[in-house]
């Protein structure tokens, strides 16, 4: 059974950075691709960004392009997500997630992707 576990998070003001983690444990991920997720109050689930199995590729909403970077380390089965000049609007619950199938990209919608973590708080201050 695959585990992911984000930490990281934490309250900051605008223009801080905040660094995620994702440890997974229970298999390699290094041949999955893996997400960043979040979920503000009332709100659906949204695609942050995403990485590919090789870390060639990688995917980002438009409203954190150039603001977030969506990394991983193989060796120690861990994906990460720098935030850079956070926004208010950044506040929610960030997720870590993982596909199920090797070397396939599930795409932004979160309902493909199989394995969650239990999700980290961010909160954004003006």
């Amino acid at each position: 059974q695959v585990q992911l576990v984000e930490s990281g998070g934490g309250l900051v003001q605008a223009g801080d950075s905040l660094r995620l983690s994702c440890a997974a444990s229970g298999r390699t991920i290094s041949s999955y691709t893996m997400a960043w997720f979040r979920q503000a109050p009332g709100k659906e689930r949204e695609f942050v960004a995403a990485i590919t199995w090789s870390g060639s590729t990688t995917f980002y909403t438009d409203s954190v392009k150039g603001r977030f970077t969506i990394s991983r380390e193989n060796a120690k089965n861990t994906v990460y997500l720098q935030m850079n000049s956070l926004k208010p609007e950044d506040t929610a619950v960030y997720y870590c997630a993982s596909s199920a199938r090797m070397k396939w990209y599930p795409g932004r919608d979160w309902r493909p992707w199989d394995y969650w973590g239990q999700g980290t708080q961010v909160t954004v201050s003006s």
